[in-house]
């Protein structure tokens, strides 16, 4: 393992982030979760990012898009003309039908219009990660321009975070975690992460001690549970993503 960095620096962002919008309370990375998550409180939001096939960054979590639109196939294979006609709420309920997939760009607009803060998980169709990093990265940095808070870029692919620090690299970046592996955190120091972001059931005393030595912050998804969330907090880890926005107040320390 690398020495220990420098001690930790500031960090801009607050300790509750809202899944996907509003976790499940509304058809998620659309506009209207973002909003429904902002009636609750929440001013810092998750969201995917993928792109359409003439590389339009979008928001999508799956690779195909039956679950959460009435489109069919890989939502990368298709023009961003034909993904913008796709109605990504009736399959979530009937209020929300007719819901449009939104772009990035889209977000970042309502985001920096209202002051939220954003985790933009780039999340590449399978065999894109590393220009969908870049083009994210460029979309980025050019709709975030001049914001004080950037936006925190995060994946499970070190490929898509490369891509990005080679486009963006004054934004910061997160490498995701589901399972500790040999080497994640050499790598997430290689790629100048400045957090990780693991399944919370990884973290223990040792590993938040480990991170936070290496100058990286600790966050967390997705935490739906209060006792999950307490452990957390205990641990002095700086950031939980939740689905349950109507159950934490994002007010608590």
């Amino acid at each position: 393992m690398s020495a220990p960095s420098s001690p930790l620096a500031p960090w801009p962002y607050p300790r509750w982030i809202a899944h996907r919008g509003a976790g499940k309370l509304a058809p998620e990375n659309t506009l209207a979760a973002f909003r429904l998550g902002a009636q609750y409180g929440y001013r810092m939001f998750e969201c995917d990012a993928k792109l359409s096939s003439d590389g339009v960054p979008f928001l999508m979590h799956d690779a195909t898009l039956e679950r959460t639109t009435n489109g069919h196939g890989t939502g990368g294979d298709l023009p961003w003309a034909e993904l913008a006609q796709l109605d990504a709420g009736g399959w979530h309920s009937r209020s929300h039908a007719g819901e449009p997939l939104p772009t990035l760009e889209n977000l970042a607009r309502y985001c920096i219009a209202n002051g939220f803060l954003l985790n933009i998980e780039i999340k590449p169709t399978p065999g894109q990660e590393e220009v969908t990093g870049r083009v994210v990265g460029e979309y980025a940095a050019r709709l975030w321009q001049g914001q004080a808070v950037p936006p925190l870029f995060s994946s499970f692919k070190p490929e898509a975070l490369a891509g990005a620090m080679a486009t963006a690299p004054q934004l910061p970046r997160a490498l995701l975690i589901d399972a500790l592996w040999d080497g994640c955190l050499d790598k997430a120091q290689a790629l100048g992460c400045v957090a990780i972001v693991c399944n919370h059931a990884l973290w223990d005393q040792a590993l938040v001690a480990q991170v936070h030595g290496l100058g990286m912050r600790t966050l967390s998804y997705t935490v739906n549970d209060d006792w999950a969330a307490q452990r957390l907090i205990a641990l002095g880890t700086d950031g939980i993503i939740t689905d349950r926005v109507d159950f934490f107040s994002p007010a608590k320390p």
